[in-house]
């Protein structure tokens, strides 16, 4: 006779703490352990869910780590040539003016290749929204410099650590977009504590309003950590962001010029 446990308690919404976004696929995902691509991910798939915008969501993704994105959530999606997500954003969105959409960028496709399309539809002020991964370092090919690598931080391309009479500085792309006059929304976040992770999706829930109410660009930095490519564990890699990398990206809205109204 099977066992007959003493007590059932029926899940119900009262009582449900949390759940598997609807949105996000049964897929397994290729990240490393420790990849902050995964919880911004499930941000994400959170947001379009909560915002009843699943069949009005176009996601474009360029290449590189983050062209993984479409495998993982349930939306529309394009694929865009390498740095070229925000002209194929701006077509899909004057197209389609009623729809919610957004590029998931790395530094390297968005702060390299793509830096002219990114500045260019930040100043038409497109009404997308623009989500840009900065683990400062090309984790794809090799864990070479990127246009954000911090001064004096070791890549395989910058053995020594980056020099700055050598390699320039690090990019600071949301400080140069907030000087254009067609953004709407720049903000700075990171996912690496609980706390960072709610400010995040606020960040991200903002940014995908304002592209489907057509409020103008957004655009919402992640500091992230890529612990593969600095070679670390995810742990130390968390505490190595916090001690190097907030310090030339702090967090936080750098502009803003929403309001509540709709």
């Amino acid at each position: 006779m099977a066992d007959t446990p003493i007590f059932e308690v029926a899940e119900t919404d009262a009582n449900r703490v949390y759940e598997r976004p609807r949105l996000l696929l049964d897929t397994t995902m290729h990240y490393c352990p420790g990849c902050s691509h995964g919880t911004v991910h499930k941000l994400v798939a959170e947001v379009i869910d909560e915002l009843g915008a699943e069949d009005k969501a176009i996601g474009i993704t360029p290449v590189g780590c983050a062209a993984f994105l479409y495998n993982y959530i349930d939306i529309d999606w394009i694929q865009a040539s390498h740095g070229r997500a925000p002209s194929v954003a701006t077509a899909a969105k004057r197209l389609c003016p009623d729809k919610l959409v957004f590029t998931y960028q790395g530094d390297g496709d968005l702060a390299a290749i793509g830096t002219a399309e990114a500045i260019h539809a930040a100043n038409r002020g497109d009404n997308i929204a623009i989500i840009f991964i900065n683990n400062a370092i090309y984790g794809m090919t090799g864990g070479q410099m990127a246009p954000t690598t911090l001064l004096g931080m070791k890549t395989a391309t910058t053995p020594m650590g980056r020099d700055a009479a050598l390699n320039g500085y690090p990019f600071k792309v949301a400080d140069m977009l907030t000087l254009l006059d067609g953004v709407t929304y720049v903000t700075r976040q990171s996912v690496n504590t609980a706390a960072n992770v709610r400010k995040a999706k606020k960040a991200i829930r903002k940014a995908f309003e304002n592209s489907l109410h057509n409020r103008g660009f957004s655009f919402v930095e992640i500091v992230a950590t890529c612990n593969s490519g600095w070679k670390m564990s995810p742990v130390a890699a968390n505490q190595w962001m916090e001690e190097h990398m907030h310090a030339t990206y702090p967090l936080g809205d750098l502009k803003d010029l929403t309001t509540t109204e709709h």
